[in-house]
């Protein structure tokens, strides 16, 4: 009797101790899964902000090239004229360096508009916390920053309105906004291909010119951006990303995008200081 009590004894030592060792190594577990979770999102944050700089450096290196194709087009029209007409080597010199300077002109003025993409971007993607990143794409294409937010997030379900989870994350971007006084902003709303017809609702069309009327109401009156510099315009369902043949594909497809873009009577500067030759 007394050899049994002493076994069992053993085995229920044996079970706490295992029980301890069970949840130290539990606990231990979740720490380093914590720590390897806060360093995955670390690292996609700066892979964004990467990826980022790589379109807007793969753009100056295109406006470069096509800046040295014009210096060269100008330099063998040049030299064409100045073959035909007999015109002085000083003359076509002076033509020469003429193109010069505007070429340098456009590309230091495309430059320095990279740049500020650059730095809207990063200022915008620090601003934003891990959970709005999971929802709002930032993206820069051709010298124009895109911001897109996805309907569920913005909007209440099959709705105009905006939802009430969605006005932090307005905040933050009618302030990058606001502190970017140079560039306009273009609010476009899309939809899926599901047909929707609802009261003062008839369709896609309407559904997402609402939705764009509704963010630059609320970038307007709630966080103070000048409307003169805000455009509303839908696309309805014709803008897909995605085909709508998949749930995934419709909600890619259901989105606003805030288009930030220089104003267009900066470009219409550069074409005032065009040389005449």
């Amino acid at each position: 009797m007394k050899r049994n009590v002493l076994v069992l004894s053993l085995v229920a030592g044996c079970l706490v101790v295992s029980s301890c060792v069970s949840k130290k190594d539990l606990e231990n577990c979740q720490l380093e899964n914590k720590e390897l979770s806060k360093n995955y999102q670390d690292t996609k944050e700066q892979l964004a902000a990467s990826k980022a700089r790589v379109a807007s450096l793969e753009e100056q290196l295109k406006g470069s090239k096509k800046a040295y194709e014009s210096l060269q087009g100008a330099l063998d029209k040049s030299l064409t004229n100045a073959s035909q007409n007999n015109v002085s080597i000083e003359k076509l010199v002076d033509q020469i360096n003429e193109s010069n300077q505007y070429i340098r002109h456009l590309v230091e003025v495309k430059t320095k508009s990279d740049s500020l993409n650059m730095v809207l971007t990063n200022n915008l993607t620090r601003s934003l916390s891990r959970e709005e990143l999971k929802e709002v794409d930032v993206q820069v294409l051709k010298g124009v920053v895109y911001i897109s937010l996805a309907d569920n997030m913005l909007y209440k379900s099959g709705s105009y309105e905006i939802s009430d989870r969605a006005a932090e994350t307005l905040s933050k971007i009618a302030k990058i906004i606001t502190d970017y006084k140079d560039y306009d902003v273009l609010i476009e709303g899309n939809t899926d291909n599901v047909p929707i017809s609802r009261e003062n609702i008839r369709n896609n069309w309407d559904l997402s010119c609402l939705r764009a009327s509704s963010v630059v109401q609320a970038l307007q009156t709630k966080y103070g951006v000048d409307p003169k510099r805000l455009t509303a315009g839908g696309r309805g369902e014709y803008n897909p990303l995605a085909p709508n043949t998949t749930e995934a594909g419709k909600l890619r497809n259901r989105r606003t995008q805030i288009i930030i873009t220089p104003k267009l009577d900066q470009f219409m500067d550069l074409i005032d200081k065009a040389p005449e030759n």
